[in-house]
């Protein structure tokens, strides 16, 4: 990769976007476990399910504070390193964002405190109703976030006005039922239910293989497993939905993904495993398994999906058509105010104007797209293929770990039902190894989400290049150092307070049999 500015500020941006992403995930899951646990502990009014609440809700307000800290930077980087794209689709990008933050934040951060405190000031129902504001308002937060990250990948509900030169919104209600977004909120958030329910097995795992908190450690852990379990098959039936929709919408990242170089006969095979080589074109050593990518892509058997050959094929007439559209617009802008349009112009750009985003693909290589030679033209197409190792096996590290995590999450879910967790060790000694496992499938998956939508920040519309701002390569390399110092100490502190919390253990209800001086002993220790 060149480090020119595009690279740079797309280093940044992936650095900020990787750290945070972090800890949002689990900050969702923890959320909703909380709130189970409290409904338990108001259902049937045992302490330890009090308890249980107590504890985990101390580590979700360490995850919850760094998240906050992580994702403010993110926000004024569209402003600083993406002003152009700021400006182009200010309109309807910022909408879902500050909907988020009036919305979502506000709600989640303000019962965040109350969960913390009104404990003793709240009644127990009252309390309840709290912390199931809180999950809320983590669920609905993801929501928006991936309504404006959704338009990315798949922008409805807006047009292209040649006088202000910005996308502007036409249907506020197609942006927000945008079936692109909606797949990745539910895809998204079941993805982070299940990093919580690793999370919560494994470290339940770890008091059990040390014989401390068995009784908190075994219910916990029955949560997790159910849960767990829930969400795991969730993120498989929902990835796959992600799948289809690619086909419609990105056909070049699906086609990316599976390293599929040419068209093939429906209906298309899933290579399991494979090489792929992006010099050559081809997959070396390929596994392929029947009919899977065709019934994962199109949900038939006789639906094609285009190989990556045919696409730049596809997007090389694209950017004929987005320079017919281009110099329509300049056509149009060059008219005096009050002057009539000429109609001709008006009709190639109405009827070519979808395209004019490729055009805009030339501008890596020619001031004026309309200037372009056919090589440029060529370059301008095979750019449209984002890179495709990273992508063929960032997925398949996602899918194998969900597998995995599904096998492991039925397995203590049955061992919860014959109450024999604590039985095997050596699977007790697995979850806890699972923990970090999650966050490689969630950041894989972010990898493959965003990478393969390059060379566009918004699909079709705008590229990446064009995005930037005019800032110089040595303020980039500051800021991604800053950045990179900055939250490894985050993330350092994170680690250090959550082994503190954990080791320390949770501050269990003495029995109610026990007489005064022996209870405030026993909390005291």
């Amino acid at each position: 990769m060149d480090f020119d500015i595009v690279a740079l500020s797309r280093l940044q941006f992936a650095l900020t976007a990787l750290y945070h992403f972090i800890f949002v995930p689990l900050t969702i899951g923890l959320s909703v476990i909380l709130a189970i646990m409290e409904t338990v502990y108001v259902m049937t009014n045992r302490p330890i399910w009090r308890d249980m609440t107590k504890f985990w809700g101390v580590l979700f307000g360490i995850n919850f504070a760094m998240g906050v800290a992580t994702g403010i930077v993110m926000e004024f980087q569209f402003g600083m390193n993406w002003s152009y794209y700021s400006h182009y689709v200010g309109d309807i990008f910022g909408a879902p964002l500050a909907i988020e933050g009036l919305m979502a934040f506000f709600l989640e951060a303000t019962f965040v405190g109350l969960f913390f405190f009104g404990w003793d000031k709240l009644s127990k129902r009252g309390h309840l109703v709290t912390t199931w504001l809180v999950a809320i308002g983590s669920n609905f937060s993801a929501l928006w976030i991936l309504i404006a990250n959704g338009w990315m990948q798949n922008p409805v509900g807006a047009a292209f006005n040649p006088q202000t030169m910005r996308m502007e919104v036409t249907d506020f209600g197609a942006v927000l039922t945008n079936p692109v977004a909606q797949a990745k909120f539910v895809h998204t958030v079941s993805a982070g239910y299940t990093a919580a329910a690793i999370f919560v097995l494994g470290i339940s795992a770890w008091y059990l293989l040390k014989g401390r908190h068995v009784q908190l450690a075994k219910r916990s852990m029955t949560v997790a497993a159910s849960f767990g379990l829930a969400a795991t098959l969730s993120v498989v039936v929902l990835g796959d939905e992600s799948g289809y929709l690619s086909s419609e919408h990105q056909k070049m990242k699906l086609a990316a993904i599976e390293a599929m170089w040419t068209t093939e006969p429906a209906p298309a095979a899933f290579t399991a495993i494979g090489f792929p080589d992006e010099k050559a074109r081809e997959t070396h050593y390929a596994v392929h398994i029947p009919m899977v990518m065709g019934l994962i892509g199109t949900r038939s058997l006789t639906t094609e999906i285009p190989g990556i050959e045919q696409l730049v094929d596809r997007s090389e007439l694209l950017i004929q058509d987005g320079i017919k559209a281009y110099d329509a617009l300049q056509t149009i802008r060059s008219v005096a105010p009050g002057s009539p349009v000429p109609q001709d112009a008006k009709d190639v750009f109405e009827s070519k104007g979808q395209s004019m985003g490729y055009a805009l693909l030339l501008k890596r290589y020619v001031d004026d797209p309309r200037q372009a030679t056919p090589e440029q033209i060529r370059k301008a197409a095979l750019d449209t293929v984002p890179p495709v190792a990273p992508l063929f096996w960032s997925f398949r590290v996602m899918v194998g770990l969900g597998m995995f995590f599904i096998l492991l999450t039925a397995t203590f879910f049955i061992l919860s039902t014959r109450r024999t967790l604590d039985k095997h060790r050596w699977l007790l000694k697995l979850a806890v190894f699972a923990i970090p496992l999650p966050w490689v499938a969630i950041e894989a998956g972010w990898i493959v989400a965003e990478v393969g939508r390059q060379p566009w920040v918004i699909e079709g519309v705008l590229p990446t290049a064009v995005a930037v701002s005019n800032l110089g390569a040595s303020t980039l390399l500051i800021t991604i150092a800053g950045f990179a110092a900055i939250y490894t100490v985050l993330l350092m502190i994170e680690m250090k307070l959550m082994l503190k919390a954990i080791r320390k253990g949770p501050e269990e209800t003495p029995p109610a049999s026990v007489p005064a001086a022996a209870a405030i002993h026993t909390q005291r220790a």
